[in-house]
C-alpha cells in the first residue's frame, strides 16, 4: 500500500498518461452546502463580534470568531470526502479517515438503490464506504461510479497464474 498514489493525485503532481489517471471524484452538492454554510457561519460570527455591546471584552469577541471557525472546521469534514484513482492505487478519503488501497484489494464497487454513497467490497471480505461519490448528485454520481468501475476492471483483476 503506497501513500504516494493518493497524495500525488490530490496535489496534481502525478502525470496521468494516456490512462486518464489520476482522477479525483468529489461530491458536488454536499460541498456547495458545506462550504457555503461554513462561510455564512464565519461571517455571522465576525459581524456578531463586531456588533456586540461595548461592555463585552476583546477575548469574548475573539471567542465568538473562534467558535465560528470551529463550526466551519466541522463543516469541512462534510465537504472533504473524495475518491482518488491513481495508476498505483486508490485513496478513499471520508470525513475523518483516509484509506489507501491497492487496485487488487478492491473486488467491486456498488451503490444500491436508496444508498447515499457506494461501497467497495475488499478482498478480505470487508466493505468500505466511499463518500466521494454521493447519490444526491444524480447523473454525476452514476457517471463517476461507472467511470471508476471501468478503471477497476482495467486494473483491479490480478493476472492468472501460469499453468
Amino acid at each position: 500500500m503506497g501513500t504516494r498514489a493518493g497524495e500525488a493525485a490530490v496535489e496534481g503532481t502525478a502525470s496521468g498518461g494516456s490512462t486518464g489517471l489520476p482522477k479525483v471524484y468529489r461530491p458536488r452538492n454536499i460541498r456547495v452546502v458545506a462550504y457555503g454554510l461554513a462561510a455564512i457561519v464565519v461571517a455571522t460570527m465576525v459581524v456578531l463580534a463586531a456588533m456586540l455591546p461595548p461592555d463585552w471584552r476583546l477575548q469574548d469577541r475573539v471567542g465568538l470568531v473562534l467558535l465560528g471557525l470551529v463550526g466551519a472546521g466541522a463543516l469541512h469534514l462534510l465537504g472533504r470526502p473524495r475518491l482518488v484513482a491513481a495508476d498505483d492505487g486508490v485513496t478513499v478519503v471520508n470525513g475523518i479517515r483516509t484509506y489507501v488501497l491497492e487496485w487488487a484489494e478492491i473486488v467491486d464497487i456498488q451503490m444500491r438503490e436508496g444508498e447515499p454513497w457506494p461501497s467497495v467490497d475488499l478482498a478480505d471480505g470487508a466493505t468500505l464506504a466511499v463518500m466521494g461519490i454521493q447519490s444526491n448528485d444524480g447523473d454525476l454520481a452514476l457517471k463517476n461510479l461507472e467511470d471508476f468501475r471501468s478503471h477497476l476492471r482495467d486494473r483491479g483483476e490480478a493476472d492468472e497464474p501460469g499453468r
